[in-house]
């Protein structure tokens, strides 16, 4: 599951380091900078929000447990 969740985070930041390089170039070949970039942050949401209910039917299925921070340490 840690592999799962490992992978999703890689691609999160992927989408966020695409839009990042499409904001950046310059936008030679028509203005197509614009469209490449909320495409790439529309894939980071879709990644994001697909991460936050895998972890939420996981948490209900029982595979994993929230462990919390120890307290009085």
């Amino acid at each position: 599951m840690k592999f799962v969740f490992l992978i999703a985070f890689i691609g999160i930041l992927g989408a966020l380091a695409a839009a990042g390089f499409f904001m950046l170039r310059s936008g030679q070949k028509g203005d197509k900078r614009g469209a490449n970039m909320a495409r790439a942050l529309t894939v980071r949401i879709a990644v994001s929000v697909a991460l936050f209910a895998l972890i939420l039917l996981c948490w209900a299925m029982g595979w994993i447990e929230p462990k919390g921070v120890p307290m009085g340490r």
